[in-house]
């Protein structure tokens, strides 16, 4: 019984060993036939960020101005102070005309004045001289009315007087105490009366005449001959002004011959040498150099990205670790007509003048903050950055799923997207060949 009851148990144990051994060899099929589980696809959760982005455009320097001096002026060159590559400020002569011609006509022009002016004083002269006359001729006129407005009163009176005398020797002669003689020397008187009175009375209206005719200081003749000189006197002074309008003219001639820079800058052409007329050409051209401009070249999504007043860094091919900082002053449109290129010109200031015209520089741009829902730009499937794999919770698994997104802003590292929300995860690195439906855990 013992030894059968042995029998039994190693049969047991034999099946439970065999179970064992079985179990064993389904679990290292399903683990792949003995190569290890692959690591699980790393993904980032999407969150609310700021991206301080920035663009890295290139371009070249250009002056800030580009000045072309000229000289209207027919006169030979005496003496030019300036060559090419020479640095000038603002008002420094660059050139000297000679002005020997128009100085003898600025003399000339000099002495019309003072001739002139001896001829407007004799003028204003005059108009005093005639004020004078005006008020004594018009005085005279009034006193020669009053006198003779008394004349006729007084003739008046006496012709009253010898009439009514006249009168009484008649009486007295018909009464016969009287002689005709004496009568008739008392008619005589009348008469002699009554001429006087039409003396007087014309005299009257002849005075009353020429004080009508002389009028006062505003009408009449001696208004007029008083405007009249004032109008000589003022025409005097007109031709005065003239001739010091022409000494003006000529000393602003004379001044434009000595040809002046306009701006603080580098001369880069000199067209002129002693000796020669200016004629129309452009005899210097000085650019201004202080500050200076660099026209970036930029695509049609730039000028939507790139607001005005934008500041910028600046670094110049070969020049070490120089740095210039600069704003963007405009932004302007296409190039060429036709085209997609655009220009951003950003002022740069250019205190030891290094930034010469037509150097290539490399700018980078600071663009306005952005805030929205970040994701790593390693994310995006393609270069266009419009789609990434999200990961898809299913429960049992985790799977990729493929989600269309737009970029807004991206500094390189971190990138504002919409089309998805914040907390969603997505496949961190989208080169690595994921695909949708492919498990990530």
């Amino acid at each position: 019984m013992k030894s059968g009851r042995t029998i039994s148990l190693l049969l047991v144990a034999a099946i439970l060993a065999g179970g064992c051994s079985n179990a064993g060899g389904r679990k290292g099929a399903k683990g792949g036939r003995g190569i290890p589980s692959p690591n699980p696809i790393p993904t980032a959760a999407a969150k609310l960020t700021t991206v301080r982005a920035s663009s890295t455009i290139s371009g070249i320097i250009a002056p800030f101005q580009n000045v072309a001096i000229s000289s209207s002026l027919s006169e030979p060159t005496a003496n030019v102070a300036v060559n090419e590559g020479d640095h000038v400020t603002a008002g420094e002569a660059l050139a000297l005309l000679d002005t020997a011609d128009l100085q003898a006509q600025l003399a000339q022009a000099q002495a019309a004045v003072v001739t002139d002016m001896r001829t407007a004083a004799s003028a204003d002269a005059k108009v005093e001289t005639m004020r004078y006359t005006a008020r004594l001729n018009i005085g005279t006129g009034n006193d020669q009315v009053q006198s003779a407005r008394a004349a006729v009163a007084q003739v008046q009176h006496t012709l009253a007087l010898d009439t009514s005398n006249l009168q009484r020797d008649q009486e007295l002669l018909q009464g016969g105490y009287i002689a005709q003689q004496a009568v008739d020397q008392q008619r005589t008187l009348v008469n002699n009366d009554q001429a006087a009175l039409r003396t007087a009375q014309a005299n009257l209206q002849t005075a009353l005449t020429q004080q009508q005719v002389n009028g006062n200081t505003s009408s009449g003749l001696q208004a007029a001959n008083l405007a009249a000189a004032i109008a000589d006197a003022r025409a005097s002074h007109a031709v005065v002004d003239q001739a010091r309008a022409q000494v003006r003219q000529l000393q602003t001639t004379i001044s434009k011959a000595t040809i002046v820079s306009p701006v603080d800058g580098v001369v880069v052409n000199r067209n002129l040498n002693p000796g020669e007329y200016p004629g129309a050409r452009t005899i210097f051209t000085v650019q201004q150099l202080s500050k200076v401009y660099a026209e970036l070249n930029a695509s049609s999504a730039d000028t939507f990205a790139i607001p005005v007043g934008a500041p910028v860094s600046l670094s110049v091919s070969g020049s070490g670790a120089a740095t210039y900082s600069g704003r963007v002053a405009a932004v302007l449109g296409q190039v060429t007509p036709g085209s997609t290129n655009f220009t951003v010109k950003v002022v740069v200031q250019n205190p030891d003048r290094r930034l010469q015209s037509g150097l290539p520089v490399s700018a980078t741009i600071e663009l306005p903050p952005v805030r929205g829902v970040g994701i790593p730009t390693t994310a995006f499937l393609d270069d266009t950055h419009s789609s990434v794999l999200i990961a898809d919770d299913q429960l049992v698994e985790v799977v990729a799923k493929t989600v269309h997104v737009h970029e807004l802003a991206s500094d390189g590292t971190t990138s504002i997207v919409s089309g998805i929300k914040a907390g969603q995860n997505v496949v961190a690195n989208g080169q690595l060949g994921v695909t949708d439906g492919q498990t990530l855990n």
